[in-house]
């Protein structure tokens, strides 16, 4: 085999009418959960998988998405990151020798965002939006409104391009904040935060019972609760159609994310994808077909365990995200939560889309309370 360059890893043809999807392919070794890494970049730009083929030997895998997005969408910065979420091509050759991609990742350091202005409706969306287009992530946010209409945003902020140290970088955030909040802003400053506080700030045992009520903890359940089915949701699973695989049928609709919801449970469950192929019909209506193999290189011919696997897949497609309203008196609490991955990862710009959404209906939000949890149970 030749040697493998980034620009063969990832290869990214952009529709030529308007309303075609774009093609990413990406050709590289394999390793675990790498389909649920990709899915996730692809979301986290914005984009939508309206069909996929995944195909692998348990070494080197071939995976072709169509998707269909933005029109600012950059395809020059994706591709970076699909590549950077892809094992170099020595990881393929099965030597022995250090391999930087072996090494555990430095946890990210940690920033504190302060951003203080004069109220408006949507200001919490339009600067959430500024900070995904730099590619900041946002782990928690506490807001509060004064009673004379001032607002103050404390965010705890990673960078992915780890520059957010630098004058340069911090410039850069300033500006495009600015430029969203123009004269109302008070002040803006960024600071990176000491071990003490990131510690404080990684994980939180409580959670409202409005939301942990029917939630299921991360390892596989033996049975999925009546409340959470759905028959618009469909699992099946059949050994006798492949003599080293499970297949299992998924039909259900389209939502945001839907491919990653099921990559992250198979990953979650350390389940491995030999082949699949996803595809959408007209209204929405998705087919998926997988064939599985535990990480033993076996089927899943235990009934416990089939049960078990589309049962959590099942909950995961009926409800991707928990959402609960509480009457607060004259005022009205929103919660939401998601599931997030073993590795601590969460779901991309459900804090984004959530803020979308209450802009798009008008309403006016006094104070938030956002926290990604390194375990949801």
């Amino acid at each position: 085999m030749g040697i493998l360059y980034d620009d063969d890893v990832v290869i990214i043809r952009q529709s030529e009418k308007e309303g075609d999807p774009t093609v990413i392919t990406v050709n590289c070794p394999d390793k675990t959960g790498l389909g649920c890494d990709l899915c996730r970049i692809i979301l986290f730009f914005g984009l939508s998988i309206v069909r996929g083929d995944v195909s692998t030997d348990g070494k080197w895998c071939y995976l072709v998405f169509w998707v269909v997005g933005k029109s600012t969408t950059r395809w020059g910065l994706l591709k970076k990151r699909l590549v950077e979420a892809c094992p170099s091509c020595s990881s393929a050759s099965g030597l022995s020798f250090y391999r930087s991609e072996l090494q555990p990742p430095r946890p990210p350091d940690v920033f504190l965002l302060k951003l203080s202005c004069q109220d408006r409706r949507g200001l919490l969306h339009d600067v959430t939006s500024v900070l995904c287009e730099l590619e900041l992530t946002i782990k928690k946010v506490k807001v509060s409104t004064t009673p004379d209409g001032r607002v103050i945003d404390l965010f705890y902020i990673t960078d992915t391009r780890e520059l957010l140290h630098t004058n340069k970088r911090k410039e850069d955030t300033y500006d495009h904040l600015k430029a969203v909040t123009g004269n109302s802003m008070i002040s803006c400053d960024i600071e990176i935060v000491g071990p003490e506080i990131t510690a404080c700030s990684a994980e939180s045992s409580f959670l409202p019972t409005a939301i942990t009520e029917n939630f299921l903890p991360l390892e596989m359940p033996d049975e999925l609760p009546s409340s959470l089915t759905s028959t618009s949701v469909s699992v099946n699973m059949d050994n006798s159609l492949s003599p080293g695989h499970t297949l299992v049928q998924i039909v259900c609709q389209d939502h945001k994310g839907l491919l990653y919801d099921i990559m992250r449970t198979l990953k979650d469950c350390n389940i491995q994808i030999s082949y699949g192929r996803f595809s959408m019909n007209h209204g929405r209506a998705c087919d998926i077909d997988l064939f599985l193999m535990q990480t033993d290189g076996k089927k899943i011919v235990d009934p416990k365990k089939q049960k078990a696997l589309s049962s959590r897949l099942e909950m995961e497609l009926v409800r991707p995200l928990r959402v609960a309203t509480v009457s607060r008196g004259p005022d009205t609490e929103l919660l939401v939560a998601n599931p997030v991955e073993l590795s601590g990862k969460g779901r991309p710009l459900v804090f984004h889309d959530i803020t979308l959404a209450l802009k798009m209906l008008n309403t006016c939000i006094f104070s938030v309370l956002f926290h990604l949890l390194n375990k949801l149970r």
